[in-house]
């Protein structure tokens, strides 16, 4: 599950990966697109615990987003604690409008 938010500053991608691995991970950003790799293992030893019931997914996943051309792909930065992936997307500084003036001949 990903949620995203969009400040003034910046878009900010949380991805809820309980028990994932930091090197199981995988975040790149290209052509305007940021991608999210993982796979989460079912280790083996749990094979024998006699589950009832088994609703997380294991696996591999892939999750891709498309950036708005105003995200500033170059101070992408990411961040995991507590099995949350935290994604921070800055915005580019947009130039700011200004007043042209015109000349008039007559």
């Amino acid at each position: 599950a990903v949620d995203i938010l969009e400040t003034e500053n910046e878009l900010v991608l949380k991805a809820d990966l309980p028990e994932m691995r930091l090197e199981d991970l995988d975040i790149q950003v290209e052509n305007g697109t940021l991608t999210l790799r993982g796979e989460r293992k079912f280790e083996k030893k749990d094979e024998d615990r006699g589950y009832h019931r088994i609703e997380r997914r294991y696996g591999s996943f892939v999750r891709a987003f498309s950036l708005p051309e105003y995200a500033d792909i170059e101070k992408v930065s990411a961040d995991y604690k507590d099995g949350v992936l935290t994604v921070t997307v800055p915005k580019k500084e947009l130039a700011k409008p200004r007043a042209i003036k015109v000349n008039i001949h007559q």
